[in-house]
């Protein structure tokens, strides 16, 4: 599990590049894409290692696997601190915290009724930050016009186009 929070941590820092790479890294996929690496890690390839041995005969063997801990904190340090999709309060937030060479992804996400598509652009390259939200066409705004990188969820039904730019 710490090297789930580590991944948490160069989010909260703002090192998406570090912080995707430790994604990548311990991933049970990564550790089973070839029948030698699925060989030598030994356990399920769809299931977070809550260990992954590095020394003398045993490097590269997951250990202790189906530790829920490990796997709930994997999932939402992606979806949250890395794409950075954050639900609370019927509240969405995106916060990304990405690698510079990420240009672009797309979420859709499903809210009681509504959907919310929602693609992240990075045109500039950058790992963290939020320079434009626009929610059906119109920019998010604050009270003082300054860019909003949340909005309300609603549960109406609709069909919701959100662009973000980094």
């Amino acid at each position: 599990m710490l090297g789930v929070w580590t991944i948490i941590a160069f989010s909260k820092l703002g090192f998406g590049d570090k912080a995707v790479e430790y994604y990548r890294m311990i991933t049970p996929v990564e550790h089973s894409r070839t029948k030698e690496a699925a060989k030598k890690y030994k356990v399920e390839p769809y299931v977070i290692a809550a260990d992954i041995y590095g020394s003398n005969n045993l490097a590269g063997r997951g250990g202790w696997t189906w530790y829920t801990g490990s796997s709930s904190w994997y999932y939402k340090a992606g979806i949250e601190c890395i794409i950075g999709m954050k639900i609370e309060n019927n509240i969405l937030k995106i916060e990304p915290c990405i690698p510079k060479e990420w240009k672009e992804y797309s979420i859709r996400y499903r809210y009681k009724t509504s959907i919310y598509n929602i693609k992240v652009k990075n045109p500039m390259s950058k790992v963290s930050g939020v320079d434009k939200l626009v929610l059906n066409g119109v920019e998010q705004l604050d009270k003082d016009g300054l860019v909003k990188n949340e909005i309300k969820l609603l549960d109406d039904g609709s069909t919701n186009e959100i662009e973000v730019t980094m």
